[in-house]
């Protein structure tokens, strides 16, 4: 399949272009979300980024599958080793089941995504129906010999690891450096090293959610899950990771150096990672308790908000900054996202309404070229809009009888819009859905109208409400439930 698609990898440091280990199948694993409070937009940016790319992948022609993980278990408060589950105690604090927690914000999350444009992944599983897998992968690892058995727990040799292979080659760390400079005294843990990571954790009695295992009743560390299900559902090699800057490490670093160890090799050909949401140069995020809900944002319930945004006003938001650079919130910036949206809307509706001349004097060609160059450029979404914004300016003096377009100009003017704001750029026209609905809300009050005066028996009024909607070009069928409509 020919194409030229370069990415930034991660791992290289360098955009690479795209070649899938089994064309045309591409295999996608994305780290989701830890489902133990409302969405932010911190988790948007990651969900629209790889949104972006699934698209734009299967625009290529590739059949990908696309595998977003659910922690549910196994993420700890204070770091990944150490302190009380997530998930429980948010079960603890609000007395309910851990798994009545999880699918209570899970739902919460599905529906913030749908409302921002992100398509369903192919695959979305949970951490917590994946124990038997994870505890088999932890296996496999004491097997190579590359973990040990502590007081019931189960950790991850990074000493003995860094020396046949390089922990630290996905953040750049330097390991050696690292090694035994934060070591507690001896007896005092229960690890070898101080970077050691969790494999398996025993469970303390007051845990909520544990599970047998050859080693302890306890769970499975946080880093484990991800490497366990993108083997399961991707194969022992995949095409591309994803997922936030802020989990290269530990998180993704970890995962490396388990799957090498259990597999014998890497599994993934590119990493990919996408930047971070700022509020005043601070990260935002629940850690730091200065993140705004996806919610807060739709409804604008929130101190640092001057208005509701609406979730296409957020997701333009996010697409005019590279994925791999910072975003700084500010009611300025998302305002100016706000306007810059609706003329790039108004730009698509007046361009459904052109009527095409012998030529044109306006000049729109090679418009597809240069979106595709964009795209192809690791996904540059920001010149991608600037483009659009640039033919956006003809569509307007056109519009404005200041100048005329072709008919083949105007098809394939409008065939680049559908195909990038729309399908690729995932953007939708929110006052047109608005007053789509609106109009669809004014039919049904008609057609009731016209129920209740045919139970009156007012014929009269009755066959007017239908004549009227018939002569506008309405299709009306009555039915036993009452009636059904068309345009």
């Amino acid at each position: 399949m020919e194409h030229k698609l370069y990415i930034y990898n991660t791992l290289s440091r360098k955009k690479e272009q795209f070649v899938p280990i089994n064309s045309p199948y591409v295999g996608m694993y994305v780290c989701g979300p830890t489902v133990y409070g409302d969405a932010h937009l911190g988790h948007a940016r990651p969900a629209i980024t790889f949104d972006i790319l699934f698209r734009y992948l299967q625009h290529l022609g590739y059949k990908v599958r696309y595998v977003r993980n659910i922690t549910d278990v196994g993420h700890l408060e204070h770091d990944a080793d150490d302190g009380e589950d997530k998930i429980a105690k948010k079960a603890r604090l609000e007395q309910m089941e851990p798994m009545e927690v999880v699918q209570y914000y899970l739902n919460r999350y599905h529906k913030a995504m749908d409302a921002l444009g992100v398509l369903p992944p192919s695959i979305e599983p949970h951490a917590s129906g994946h124990i038997i897998e994870q505890i088999e992968f932890v296996k496999r690892i004491m097997d190579a010999g590359y973990a040990y058995e502590s007081e019931g727990s189960v950790y991850f040799d990074v000493q003995k690891y860094n020396k046949s292979h390089h922990y630290g080659e996905l953040s750049g760390r330097n390991i050696d450096e690292q090694l035994e400079t934060t070591r507690a005294l001896d007896g005092q843990s229960e690890k070898r090293h101080s970077t050691d990571f969790a494999l398996w954790k025993k469970a303390s009695p007051e845990h909520i959610m544990h599970w047998p295992s050859p080693w302890s009743e306890g769970f499975p560390g946080w880093h484990l899950e991800c490497s366990t299900m993108g083997t399961k559902y991707l194969g022992e090699e995949f095409d591309i990771h994803g997922g936030g800057m802020d989990l290269i490490f530990p998180h993704h670093e970890c995962e490396i150096a388990q799957s090498t160890a259990a597999l014998g090799h890497e599994s993934v050909h590119y990493w990919m990672h996408n930047n971070m949401i700022t509020i005043n140069g601070q990260k935002m995020g629940k850690s730091l308790g200065n993140f705004i809900t996806l919610d807060e944002f739709f409804s604008g319930k929130h101190q640092l908000l001057t208005q509701a945004y609406s979730p296409m006003t957020i997701r333009f938001f996010i697409l005019q900054a590279h994925y791999r650079s910072t975003v700084d919130f500010s009611n300025e910036a998302l305002q100016a996202s706000e306007k810059g949206l609706q003329r790039l809307m108004e730009a698509y509706h007046r361009l459904q309404q052109l009527k095409p001349s012998a030529q044109s004097t306006v000049d729109v060609k090679g418009l597809a070229a240069k979106c595709e160059e964009a795209m192809n450029d690791d996904l540059n979404t920001p010149v991608v809009i600037s483009h659009l914004f640039d033919a956006a300016k003809s569509i307007n003096s056109v519009y404005d009888g200041k100048g005329t377009i072709s008919q083949e100009d105007l098809d394939n003017l409008k065939a680049v819009f559908k195909l990038y704001a729309e399908d690729l750029l995932g953007l939708r026209d929110e006052q047109a859905q608005d007053s789509n609905e609106a109009y669809k809300k004014a039919v049904d009050l008609l057609l009731d109208l016209r129920l209740e005066a045919k139970k009156n028996k007012d014929w009269e009024k009755s066959d007017k409400i239908r004549n009227a909607l018939t002569e506008a070009g309405f299709s009306i069928k009555d039915t036993k439930d009452g009636y059904e409509w068309s345009l």
